[in-house]
């Protein structure tokens, strides 16, 4: 068994595990100092010291290097308020070189010795000169880092259409993959619109529950197709995936159309086989504009 101390770094989502100092206790959301392989960083108690097996875990775990201090607070804020004057100059630069990049956001390293900034582009972009230049503002070390436009949401945060921060920086670990597949086993009409995030790809929220729906999707009638019911033959107008219910049309002798729902074991049609066509090969244009 190792001991593990949980740790957060700045808003992200995900924790990391760092060996504790023997004999010490560490309170939720207290600040503590520990060793990474960027150097030393500040970073945010998740949980405190708990004993795992050492599959859990990969060894050697770097070191916690000491409780955060009151000086160190201050170090984080004086960082913290440091940055839109390093933006501000930044862009200005930007503009002045003619860089098509947009810069997103800036960090400072713990120790000030580095200042990283995130940017997104088109294409490869040449910095070299800009690096430069910050540089010679600064004083110190500058990383130009390009990231992509879910990393952006990610960084940036905001409102989800659902009224929820995003996933992506409230939640969210890792990136996993998302395909329109996963939006037509729930049923979901595939309009850009509904199923994309802020990022303008699709929403990861997709890929949550997939597994459920996946296996569903089988069991469940095509839309418009036609099924056989305990009152006659009709087309499947809608599908509750979660109900296990398909609403039928059912056309009548005299001319006349009823509608009904049924539960999905009453009715009678061919199962389909496993549906590979929407590969992402078949979409629309719009729809391939939101896809990864």
């Amino acid at each position: 068994m190792a001991k593990i101390l949980g740790v957060k770094f700045k808003n992200t989502a995900k924790t990391y595990y760092f060996a504790p100092q023997e004999g010490e206790d560490y309170a939720e959301k207290s600040g503590v100092i520990v060793e990474t392989a960027k150097g030393l960083e500040y970073g945010t108690v998740v949980f405190g010291v708990k004993e795992v097996d050492d599959k859990e875990i990969v060894h050697p775990l770097k070191p916690v290097v000491r409780k955060a201090t009151e000086k160190d607070e201050k170090t984080i804020k004086e960082n913290q308020k440091k940055i839109p004057s390093a933006m501000e100059f930044a862009n200005e630069k930007i503009a002045e070189l003619n860089l098509k990049m947009k810069l997103i956001g800036c960090e400072y390293a713990f120790d000030g010795k580095k200042i990283v900034f995130f940017f997104t582009a088109d294409n490869r972009i040449d910095f070299r000169e800009l690096v430069k230049v910050l540089a010679a503002k600064f004083h110190v070390r500058i990383e130009l880092r390009q990231i992509g436009i879910r990393d952006e949401t990610k960084l940036l945060g905001g409102i989800a259409p659902c009224g929820r921060e995003c996933c992506c920086s409230k939640s969210l670990t890792d990136f996993g993959k998302v395909t329109i597949k996963m939006a037509k086993n729930q049923g979901l009409h595939l309009n850009p619109g509904k199923i994309s995030g802020l990022c303008g790809r699709l929403m990861c929220c997709l890929e949550y529950e997939n597994d459920y729906y996946a296996e569903v999707f089988k069991k469940m009638p095509k839309l418009g197709a036609t099924v056989g019911t305990p009152e006659g033959d009709g087309v499947v107008i809608s599908n509750d995936m979660l109900k296990l219910i398909s609403k039928v049309k059912i056309s009548k002798g005299d001319g006349s159309e009823v509608y009904k729902d049924f539960p999905v074991d009453r009715l009678r049609f061919k199962k389909a086989k496993s549906d590979d066509d929407d590969d992402d090969k078949t979409v629309s244009e719009d729809m391939k504009k939101i896809l990864d």
